[in-house]
C-alpha cells in the first residue's frame, strides 16, 4: 500500500538530483561562495578574539546555510521546472500534489544536509572550535524539528513563481531576506529596532537558534573556549514545541495555499508562460 506513494515520491527525488547533477558546476560555485561567505563572518569573532562571539556566529551561518538551502531548493522548485520545460508535464502528471511536494521537500532536506556538511567542512579549513560538551544530537533534533516549519513557508513561496513568471523567482529571494533581517542569525533579537522585533516571533529560525544556542552552552557562564556546557534536550521544550506547532500549521497552509495558486495558474494559463 505504502508503496504507491513512496516509489513516486522518490521519483521526484531522484528526478531533482539528476537535474542538481546537470548544474554541478553551478552547485560548486555556489557551495565556495558559502563557504568563503561563511568563513568571512565567522572570522569577525575570530579577530576579536571572543569564543562566545567566534561560536554564535559559527552556529548563525551553518543553522542559516541549512534551513536557507531547503527553502530555495522548494520555494524555487518551479522556477527550475519552467526553466527546463517541464513544468506542465509534471502538474499533468497522474500523481498528487502532496506526493510532488513531498519529494521536493525530501531532496531539499538531503541537500541541505549534505551542503551543510561541506561547508563545516571548509569552515574547519580557517577556524579550529572545541565543541566538547555541546549537545550536538539535541542540535540535531532542533534542526529536524524547524525544518518542518521552513518546509511550509517554502511550499508558500513556491506560488510566487507560478504568479509571476518574470519576478516570482526574485520574490522568493526578498522573503528570504526579511527571514534573515528578523531571526536574528548574527546578532541577538534585541538589537533590531523596537518595531521590527514583534517580526521575529513570526520566524521559526528565531527559536530554532535560542535552542541552538542553549544546547550548544554559547552563553552558558561556565563555559570555556576547551569545555561547552551545553543544555539537556529537555530545556528547549518550549521552543521546540513552537517549532513543532509551526510545522503543523505551515505545512498544510502550504499546501492550500500552493493548490489554490496552482488552480488559478491553470484557469489564466500562467503555467504555459515561460516569461
Amino acid at each position: 500500500m505504502l508503496e504507491r506513494y513512496i516509489r513516486p515520491m522518490w521519483a521526484f527525488v531522484f528526478r531533482d538530483w539528476h537535474l542538481t547533477r546537470r548544474y554541478m558546476s553551478w552547485v560548486v560555485v555556489f557551495v565556495f561562495y558559502a563557504i568563503v561567505n561563511s568563513a568571512t563572518i565567522a572570522l569577525i569573532g575570530k579577530a576579536q578574539d571572543d569564543f562566545r562571539l567566534t561560536l554564535t556566529l559559527l552556529l548563525g551561518v551553518l543553522l542559516w546555510s541549512f534551513l536557507s538551502a531547503m527553502y530555495n531548493e522548494i520555494a524555487n522548485s518551479i522556477s527550475y521546472e519552467r526553466w527546463e520545460g517541464t513544468l506542465e508535464y509534471t502538474f499533468m502528471a497522474p500523481v498528487s500534489r502532496l506526493i510532488h511536494l513531498s519529494g521536493v521537500s525530501l531532496f531539499a532536506i538531503i541537500f541541505s544536509v549534505v551542503r551543510t556538511i561541506v561547508i563545516l567542512v571548509g569552515l574547519v579549513l580557517f577556524i579550529q572550535v572545541s565543541v566538547n560538551g555541546a549537545n550536538l544530537l539535541g542540535v540535531l533534533v532542533v534542526l529536524l524539528v524547524a525544518s518542518l516549519a521552513f518546509m511550509g513557508l517554502g511550499l508558500m513561496a513556491a506560488i510566487l513563481p507560478v504568479m509571476s513568471p518574470e519576478n516570482g523567482a526574485q520574490a522568493t529571494n526578498i522573503f528570504q531576506g526579511i527571514l534573515l533581517l528578523v531571526s536574528g542569525i548574527y546578532y541577538p533579537v534585541s538589537v533590531l529596532p523596537t518595531w521590527v522585533q514583534p517580526l521575529a516571533y513570526l520566524s521559526p529560525a528565531t527559536y530554532a537558534l535560542e535552542a541552538c544556542r542553549k544546547l550548544m552552552g554559547i552563553n552558558h557562564p561556565d563555559s570555556t573556549p576547551d569545555k561547552l556546557v551545553g543544555a539537556p534536550l529537555s530545556s528547549v521544550l518550549p521552543e521546540l514545541g513552537i517549532l513543532l506547532l509551526m510545522g503543523v500549521v505551515l505545512i498544510p497552509l502550504g499546501l492550500l495555499v500552493f493548490h489554490t495558486a496552482e488552480m488559478w495558474a491553470k484557469r489564466t494559463g500562467k503555467l504555459k508562460r515561460t516569461g
